[in-house]
This record gives structure tokens, sequence and C-alpha cells, in this order.
């Protein structure tokens, strides 16, 4: 492998030798000169490799040692730790070692990217449009009618295009709610948006879910109790439940909503990624006094990399959000919304979506059977017919934490239950994400996590 060859070229060389020329590299590892290329970038950004323009590449020389700087000051400047949920959702990027098997995640694996057609969209996209200019503070009209007309009931002006949905998630939440007023969550939900509402200052009242959806008898408590004016809901495959909300539900969540002024802001993460059946229409689709506000991501469906999202309202509140998103970044980048737009506009977004779904099948199904064959003790209270996980009960007297830890000592990586829980005293569950681990890597990382949850 040609990294593997510079790499050990390089450890037996002095600081400044010349490496051999893009062409030798070339012909000895029979690779293209793209893949030489982006391999020696690699290695200088690693501080391995000098790659001066028109003289060649050369053998880094060390840099010399510093002093360690002396930051001790900025302890009692910044006060207290970072926040715990903060911390959990950060603990959602880390990546293992190689022989660890994740079943940790939130996002498809560099297997199932659409790299190719993302590319060719990029390449069309900046040679079709002056892409590097200023753009609408809204988004590219292409693309918020693209939106508009995925998202039943949507107009593209009642559409602001985002960096993604945690950023739309923040901007809706910063907007709608102010610092020390409750917001209302489920309960398990999704611990990014645990952490954005404690750090806009607000007060998170989680509302028990069940096979339903979240439990409208005491959502109407909760919102008598502490007049809320705002609930996040995921309305379908919710993270980490996997459950879908009724359409008895649905009814009685918009009428507590017309009945207490109430904003419901629906994230729709996860409407690409149905398996067994599409998701009920959004919530937003029976709303017509503008009580939803509705958020729709293409990064989970699409890619990490593609960060995109939809931010939908009406009324007085499309204009608040308008001046919140201002605040953080202006637009979101003009090449970045033309190659959404080449690609959800070409062939290959519905061929894409469809191998999505169908891989997505095939790893959830791998990870039931391997659950019911390996650990027929664990219980499964709801089979998701989407999303990307799968939420687990964990035997009487069994600690999450324990169990996150023991595994990961097998070399298989797991979600600890306790984050998505608000109020985070209950240690009686896993996450285990399907979407990032091909099949036949699931059962044996289900293998690995029988080893420390043997039958009670």
């Amino acid at each position: 492998m040609l990294r593997d060859s510079l790499r050990t070229l390089i450890a037996g060389s002095k600081p400044g030798t010349r490496l051999p020329s893009v062409r030798s590299l070339q012909q000895d590892h029979r690779v293209s000169p793209n893949s030489v290329q982006r391999v020696l970038r690699e290695l200088a950004v690693e501080g391995l490799v000098d790659v001066r323009p028109g003289a060649g590449s050369f053998v880094a020389t060390a840099a010399p040692p510093r002093a360690p700087a002396d930051t001790s000051w900025q302890e009692s400047v910044l006060g207290s730790r970072i926040p715990p949920e903060l911390t959990r959702t950060l603990d959602l990027w880390r990546i293992p070692g190689s022989d660890v098997i994740r079943l940790k995640g939130g996002y498809l694996d560099n297997e199932l990217l659409p790299r190719a057609a993302l590319d060719a969209a990029m390449t069309r996209a900046i040679k079709r449009t002056p892409s590097w200019g200023r753009y609408p503070i809204e988004g590219s009209e292409d693309l918020r009618r693209w939106f508009a007309a995925e998202i039943d009931g949507v107009h593209a002006s009642e559409v602001i295009v985002t960096a993604g949905g945690q950023s739309a998630l923040s901007v809706a939440i910063r907007a709608l709610v102010r610092p020390g007023e409750p917001v209302i969550v489920e309960s398990p939900t999704y611990t990014g948006t645990i952490a954005i509402a404690r750090s806009h200052g607000a007060d998170v009242i989680p509302v028990p879910t069940d096979s339903d959806g979240i439990r409208t008898d005491l959502l109407a408590d909760a919102i008598d109790r502490t007049g809320s004016r705002l609930v996040v809901l995921q309305t379908a495959f919710a993270n980490p439940s996997g459950v879908t909300l009724s359409r008895a539900r649905r009814d009685e969540v918009l009428a507590l909503a017309q009945q207490h002024s109430l904003f419901v802001l629906e994230d729709d993460y996860a409407r690409y990624l149905g398996i067994d059946h599409e998701p009920p229409p959004p919530l937003i689709s029976q709303d017509r006094s503008g009580h939803v506000v509705h958020v729709r991501s293409l990064s989970k469906p699409v890619g990490p990399g593609l960060r995109v999202a939809a931010l939908c309202a009406r009324g007085p509140a499309l204009a608040r959000l308008r001046a919140a998103k201002t605040l953080d970044d202006f637009y979101v980048s003009g090449p970045i919304q033309e190659t959404a737009v080449e690609f959800l506009n070409s062939p290959a977004w519905p061929r894409h979506n469809q191998m999505v779904r169908r891989t997505l099948g095939e790893r959830r199904d791998a990870l039931l059977a391997a659950m019911t064959r390996l650990l027929p003790h664990v219980d499964i209270p709801q089979v998701p017919h989407g999303g990307l996980h799968l939420w687990v009960a964990l035997p009487t007297g069994v600690d999450d934490r324990d169990v996150a830890a023991a595994a990961y000592a097998e070399g298989v990586l797991v979600g600890e239950g306790t984050p998505w829980f608000p109020a985070g005293f209950d240690h009686s569950h896993l996450r285990l994400t399907f979407g990032e681990t091909p099949a036949p890597m699931i059962t044996e990382a289900v293998t690995r996590l029988a080893r420390v949850l043997p039958p009670g």
C-alpha cells in the first residue's frame, strides 16, 4: 500500500531527504497520480512530508520543541466544566481503534456515501453557477423550491436553508424561547436537542414516550404545569427509540398546540431512512396556523459532509428564525447548496436513497437476528421501521455504563442509554447503531457484546 510504503521510507530517512517523484510512485505502486498526490497531502497534514511546488516532496524537518504554554489562568475565567450533556454529544464523534467495531454513531458509514455522484454534482455546480458569490440569507431559490416540493403544505418562501439539522435546531430553539424558559422534549430523545436547549439557558422538561410516541396525557399536564411554549418532537423513527408518532397522537399534539398557543419543533431527521415503509406525512402538513416549525436534514440520508437542511415556518416566527440564523453564519456556503441542488435533481439521488434503505434493512435485520440468537434475555421494546438505531432494555440490575465499558474492552463500541434521558437517571438501556457497520461485522459485534452480557 502506498501510504504504508511511504511511512516506512520516511521513518528510515533523514529530515530533508527527497522522496521519489509522483511519476515514480505511480509506476511502482500502480496507482493514479491523484492517488499519489492525495497520500502526500495527508502525510503533509500529519507533519511527515514537506511538499514544495516545483521542487518535489521531502521528509519533513522536525520542528524545534516548544515550551508548554501556561494557560492555568483560564480555569478561573471559564468556571465550571463542560456541561455533561454537551460532553455526551461530543462523545458521539469518538472514533475507536481499527480493531473496535462500532455499534455507536449517527451517520451512514463511508461505504454508503455517494461520493462519485457528489463529486460530479459539485463539478457541474461550480461550472454552471457563480457559486462563490454572496447568497440570499434564506438560501438558494432552487434548493428552497426542492425542499418545498418535498414537504407537504410548505411553500418555498417558508423555507430557510441551514448548515445541517443541528444548526436548524439551535437556531429554532434560540429564536422561539428565552433563557430560563421551559422547553418540553420527549424522553428519551436526541441528546443533541438536550444539549442545545440547555446551552441556550432553557429549562428542559422531559415527557415520557411509549410505542405511539410522546404521551399526550402527560404532555398536557407538562404544558399546564410549566407554561412552556415549545415542544420538540421527532415524529418519524425517533432517535433513539425508533418510535413513530401515531395518527391519534398527531391530532392530539396539534390540538394541544392550538389550545395553548404552543410551537411544535418537528425534527424530521429520518424522513429518507424508511426501511419497511414510508413514514407518515410530516406534522407541518396538517398545520395551517403556524404552530409547527419543521426541520428536514440531508446529512443523514446523503452524507455528513453535505451540511444542508431546511428550517420551515410561517408568520412572524419565520422572520424571527431568519434573524436568528443571520447571527450564526449569514448563509450556507454557495458551492454546498448548488452541489445539493445538482445531486437532488439527478437520477443519482433516488438510486442512492433506494440503496441506503435496502442496506439499512439488511443491517437492521442482521442486528435483530444476532440479538435474538445471542442475547434473547435483552428486551427490544420496538422494532424500528426506519432510522439508524435499535433501542434495547437491559436485564434488571444491569447498568448501561458498566456494559459499555466492558463491551469496549471486548472490542465493540455501544451507546449508553443514559444520555438520551433528559433527567439522566435511567441506566437500563443501550442504543445500538446499525447504520455505520456492515452486516457481517454487526454479527461479530453482538457476539462480543454477548460475552459481557451472559444470560441472567
